[in-house]
């Protein structure tokens, strides 16, 4: 390892000052180089620190509701939450403000970095959501006693098939891991066979399962019609979503559609692409219902969550543009089935859980949508097997959270 240090030191030397150029060239810079590299001033961590790491949006979302159960249970411990990606750190400041007593970025791997990072921080535990393995901070924690932890684990076929050449090297990588927590026993097996210590390397389900009910009951007059839900749509999406209806419509006619908007300054747009349409619509602030409109417009704050409880299935937003898609778990815990468009990558993992049954489907364009909406509204044993589906998926994957605690209960 000692080695390694030296050759990743000189390696980040050499092409950080390229990376950088490049990336200012084309219009990205490069954030959070000065924390990457142990340059921020030493935080009022009186207390001792438990830290969690989440690279980007996905991660971070991921560990919302164990951060919070965390605080809850460790009131007397410190909370920091490192990230890797510019986008990872607004969302963690966003979400963590009043919770993580300190946000900062994850150093880089060189020796330098990471002891500068450690000296500030001095976490009693430390642990990383998914599968980031980093060589020197890994070593650096075991020479320091602190225990060291991946959660949440998963490896892609295409990483996995990379990380086989090198498991000799990985093999002196994951003895540094006081446990190796994945989404399942197929990343389980992945992970040993490249070099994790069986003895330490166990199943806790995915922590993105961990999703509540909305505690709510959601007064809005129907008349029996069956709902399609289009949660937290972004620019583009509402024009294929009102499209997709308005077809549907014609062989369904007692479907009804409620569009949630991400956010609310696209409410005008809405209402300006829905007057080009026959179809008569409203909005949930002027307590509009379904009697007697076709279309409602959710253009009220923290509604989304407890509305899924009333659709026959949702699509979900941030899938037809560069976005990465929103947690479709928000409306699988009701048992609706979730739909999303192709750019999926903040909930990779969830998709492909759910994929494999019929509780959630990825389609590849606005023809597929409506295609897969037809079967869900017409083949009634689908959609009955669908709802199932969504039932059992939860009652496999959660527990996860509980897991986490107990382990750091354990520890500290």
């Amino acid at each position: 390892m000692f080695i390694y240090g030296i050759l990743s030191t000189i390696l980040f030397a050499v092409f950080l000052p390229i990376y950088y150029i490049i990336r200012v060239f084309n219009g990205k810079f490069l954030y959070g180089w000065r924390e990457k590299l142990g340059f921020f001033k030493q935080p009022d961590l009186d207390k001792k620190v438990i830290m969690y790491h989440g690279v980007s949006v996905g991660e971070i979302i991921a560990l919302e509701n164990l951060i919070k159960k965390t605080k809850e249970t460790f009131p007397d411990y410190k909370i920091v939450v490192t990230t890797g990606t510019k986008t990872g750190q607004d969302t963690a400041v966003k979400k963590y403000s009043n919770i993580a007593d300190y946000i900062t970025y994850f150093p880089y791997d060189i020796p330098l970095a990471v002891t500068k990072f450690l000296n500030k921080i001095n976490p009693a535990v430390v642990l990383i959501a998914e599968t980031e393995i980093w060589p020197v901070f890994a070593d650096c924690c075991k020479k320091r006693n602190i225990p060291l932890y991946t959660i949440n684990g998963r490896i892609s076929d295409s990483t996995y098939r990379l990380y086989k050449l090198l498991k000799g090297f990985f093999k002196h990588v994951f003895v540094n891991y006081t446990e190796i927590l994945t989404q399942s026993n197929e990343d389980r097996e992945k992970l040993i066979s490249i070099g994790a210590p069986e003895e330490h390397t166990h199943v806790m389900k995915n922590l993105k399962f961990d999703v509540k009910k909305s505690a709510e009951t959601v007064s809005i007059e129907n008349d029996n019609n069956r709902i399609i839900i289009a949660g937290s749509t972004h620019h583009g999406e509402n024009e294929i979503i009102i499209d997709t209806f308005v077809q549907l419509k014609k062989d369904f006619p007692d479907i009804k559609l409620l569009i949630a908007p991400r956010h609310l300054q696209r409410v005008p747009q809405i209402k300006d692409l829905l007057k080009k349409t026959t179809l008569p619509f409203g909005t949930r602030s002027n307590n509009d219902n379904f009697k007697a409109k076709d279309i409602i417009i959710l253009d009220t704050i923290g509604e989304l969550s407890k509305m899924y409880a009333i659709c026959e299935f949702a699509f979900i937003g941030g899938s037809f543009n560069k976005t990465g898609g929103h947690n479709p778990l928000e409306a699988v815990v009701y048992s609706k089935p979730a739909i999303s468009g192709p750019s999926i990558h903040n909930f990779r993992d969830i998709y492909w859980i759910l994929g494999r049954t019929k509780a959630g489907k990825v389609v590849k364009n606005p023809q597929e949508l409506e295609n897969y909406m037809r079967i869900l509204l017409s083949d009634k044993e689908f959609y009955t097997q669908a709802c199932k589906d969504c039932e059992t998926v939860f009652k496999d994957q959660q527990g996860a959270l509980d897991v986490v605690i107990e382990r750091l209960k354990q520890i500290l």
